[in-house]
């Protein structure tokens, strides 16, 4: 059975961190692109970092580069995001994915396994 458990989410002030982390069991973590997306009410759901498990660059959105830092601990199965400098629009829901997928970032639609997610709320 496919899981992947965020956590690591709260409430910090603007210019603080967090550091959220996704536990994935039930699948062939080596071979997948794992990312991680965000989604604030009203708006739609935003990816913000993808990596490929079995070694590759990282992209991350223009929204969060140069703050957010996306790692991963192969032996632990675990996806980190570091999220540093935070600003009130960081404020969303964040939800680890998985695409079983060489090509990382594919389509959307790709990612066929989701956590539940784990919120951020910055305060100005």
């Amino acid at each position: 059975q496919v899981e992947l458990v965020e956590s690591g989410g709260g409430s910090v002030p603007a210019g603080g961190s967090l550091r959220l982390s996704c536990a994935a069991s039930g699948f062939t973590y080596s071979s997948y692109c794992m990312a991680w997306f965000r989604q604030a009410p009203g708006k739609e759901r935003e990816g913000i970092a993808t990596i490929y498990t079995g070694g590759g660059s990282t992209y991350y959105a223009d929204s969060v580069k140069g703050r957010f830092t996306m790692s991963q601990d192969n032996a632990k199965n675990t996806l980190y995001l570091q999220m540093n400098s935070l600003k009130p629009e960081d404020t969303a829901m964040y939800y680890c994915a998985a695409a079983g997928s060489w090509y990382c970032p594919p389509p959307l639609a790709d990612f066929t396994y989701w956590g539940q997610g784990t919120q951020v709320t910055v305060s100005s």
